[in-house]
C-alpha cells in the first residue's frame, strides 16, 4: 500500500527521468512575478495547459519579460509539485516565438520609457551652436573617435575636447558609458557644454549595451545636452531615443555639435548686408516722400518742408550710420570674445600650463625633501656622537675596565671582596678572570667611613 507522498514522489522521479529536457510551445497566461524573483505562469494551447515555474537563478538571465498572450517556447524539466500533486515544468530557458528575445526586450523597454515621457520632444535640451568644450564618451581605440577629432579639427581647430575612455561593447560597456555621462555632469573642473556618446557600426549584439535601461535613464537624467552617435544611419538603440539629439554616425555628430568658422563669418556678412539694404530702403522711402511733397502746395511751403525733410533725413542717416557702426562693433566684440574664449581653452596651452605647474611643484617638493633629509641626517649624527660619548664601551676604549664579582655585580669598593674571591675584569676587547690575592682599602674611603660612623 502507498502513502500519498510516497506515490507522488515515485511518480515525480519517474517523470523527471523520462522528461529531463523537454521543449514545449504555447501561450502564456496568468503570469505572476512576486518579490521572490521567481516567475509563475500557465502555458496553454487550444486543448491543454500546464503550469510553469522559473526560479530566480534562471529568471534573472532573461533578456525580456513574459506577458499574458505571448507565444513562447519553454525548455525545462517536467516535474510534479508534491504539495498539490500538480504536473509542472521547471523552466530553464524561455524564447519568444517569432521575434528574438533581444528584439522583444528592446520593444518592451522602448514602450516603457516612452510611456514615462523620456522620448518627448519638449524635454530635449538645445545643443549649443559653438561650445567651448566638448565631452566625448567612447573607446580611445575606436575609429569613431578619430573621425570626430578629424572633423572638429577641420571645422574649428581651437575646439577643446575632453575624452572619457569607456568600453563600447561587452557586459561592462553600459556601466562604463553611464559612468562617463555622470562624470561630465559632476566634474566641475571640466565643465563641458555638450556630451557625445559615440560608437561605430556593428551587429545588433555589438550595440546591445546601448539598449540597457540603466544607461538610458542616465542619459535622460543628464543636465548637459547629450548627442547619441551609435552605429550607422539604419541602427537605432534606446539611447538614440532618450538623447537630446541623434546623429546618424559619429562623423555626423561632429558636424552637428559645432558650427564652422566659415559659417560664423558668413552669418556676420549676411547681417551686414541686411543692414545696408535696410538703410537703402529707408533713404529711398524718404526721397519718395520728399518728391511727393514737392509736387503739391506753394513753393515757399515746399522749400520749408524740403528743409525739414532734409534735416530729418540727415538725422536719420546719422542715426542709421551710428546704429550700423554700433551693431558692427557689437558683433566684432562678440566674435573677439568667442575667439578669445576658444583660444583660452586651447588644450595644448592648458596642458603646457599644467605641465609647468607640475614641474614647479615637483622641484619645490624635491628641494623640501632634500632639506628635511639633511636636517634629519645632522640630527642623527649629533645623537650618534652623544651616544658614543656616553657609551661604556667608549670608556673602556680609553683603557678603563669594569670589574665584576662572582655574582656578576659591578665592584666599586675594594672592601666588598676578600683574598681568594673570584673576580672578572671586562676590557674593551675581551675579559680576564682572576683571583683576589690582596685587598688594599682606599684610605680616603676609610676616612669617609669613619666620619659616617
Amino acid at each position: 500500500m502507498w502513502a500519498v507522498r510516497e506515490l507522488v514522489a515515485a511518480v515525480r522521479t519517474h517523470v523527471e527521468r523520462e522528461y529531463a529536457d523537454a521543449w514545449v510551445e504555447g501561450e502564456v497566461s496568468n503570469f505572476r512575478a512576486p518579490d521572490s524573483g521567481h516567475m509563475y505562469f500557465t502555458l496553454k494551447d487550444g486543448a491543454a495547459q500546464i503550469r510553469v515555474v522559473m526560479f530566480r537563478s534562471a529568471a534573472r538571465l532573461l533578456r525580456f519579460r513574459p506577458a499574458d498572450g505571448m507565444q513562447v517556447v519553454v525548455r525545462g524539466r517536467v516535474t510534479i509539485y508534491e504539495d498539490r500533486g500538480e504536473l509542472q515544468i521547471a523552466a530553464e530557458y524561455i524564447e519568444p516565438k517569432g521575434a528574438g528575445s533581444a528584439q522583444v526586450a528592446f520593444e518592451q523597454l522602448k514602450a516603457k520609457l516612452q510611456a514615462e515621457g523620456l522620448f518627448a520632444a519638449e524635454r530635449k535640451k538645445t545643443i549649443p551652436p559653438l561650445p567651448a568644450r566638448i565631452g566625448v564618451v567612447t573607446s580611445p581605440q575606436a575609429a569613431a573617435l578619430r573621425d570626430i577629432l578629424n572633423i572638429l579639427q577641420r571645422r574649428h581647430r581651437s575646439a577643446n575636447v575632453v575624452i572619457y575612455p569607456a568600453q563600447v561593447q561587452g557586459e561592462a560597456a553600459a556601466g562604463e558609458v553611464a559612468a562617463g555621462v555622470r562624470y561630465f555632469n559632476q566634474a566641475r573642473e571640466v565643465r563641458v557644454e555638450v556630451i557625445i556618446v559615440a560608437r561605430g557600426g556593428g551587429s545588433a549584439e555589438d550595440l546591445a549595451a546601448f539598449n540597457e535601461e540603466a544607461l538610458a535613464r542616465t542619459v535622460a537624467a543628464s543636465e548637459i545636452p547629450v548627442i547619441a552617435a551609435v552605429g550607422h544611419e539604419i541602427d537605432f538603440t534606446i539611447v538614440d531615443f532618450v538623447a537630446d539629439l541623434r546623429a546618424a554616425t559619429p562623423s555626423a555628430a561632429a558636424e552637428l555639435v559645432i558650427r564652422s568658422r566659415q559659417e560664423v563669418e558668413s552669418h556676420a556678412e549676411a547681417l551686414n548686408e541686411r543692414l545696408v539694404r535696410g538703410m537703402e530702403r529707408q533713404l529711398l522711402e524718404a526721397r519718395h516722400a520728399l518728391t511727393q511733397l514737392a509736387q503739391h502746395g506753394a513753393f515757399a511751403h515746399m522749400m520749408d518742408l524740403i528743409r525739414q525733410r532734409q534735416q530729418k533725413l540727415d538725422d536719420m542717416t546719422y542715426r542709421l550710420e551710428r546704429a550700423e557702426r554700433q551693431r558692427l562693433e557689437l558683433m566684432r566684440r562678440k566674435w573677439e570674445k568667442v575667439s578669445a574664449t576658444v583660444r583660452h581653452y586651447d588644450l595644448r596651452r592648458v596642458l603646457a600650463g599644467m605641465r609647468r605647474e607640475l614641474e614647479g611643484m615637483t622641484g619645490a617638493l624635491a628641494a623640501g625633501m632634500r632639506n628635511l633629509l639633511l636636517q634629519h641626517r645632522v640630527r642623527a649624527e649629533r645623537m650618534t656622537t652623544a651616544l658614543q660619548t656616553l657609551s661604556p664601551v667608549a670608556i673602556l676604549e680609553r683603557g678603563y675596565a669594569l670589574v665584576l664579582d662572582a655574582s656578576g655585580n659591578l665592584l666599586k669598593d675594594a672592601a666588598k671582596v676578600k683574598p681568594g674571591d673570584e673576580i672578572t675584569a671586562r676590557l674593551a676587547r675581551g675579559k680576564i678572570e682572576a683571583t683576589v690575592k690582596k685587598v688594599a682599602a682606599d684610605q680616603d674611603s676609610g676616612s669617609r667611613e669613619k666620619k659616617r660612623r
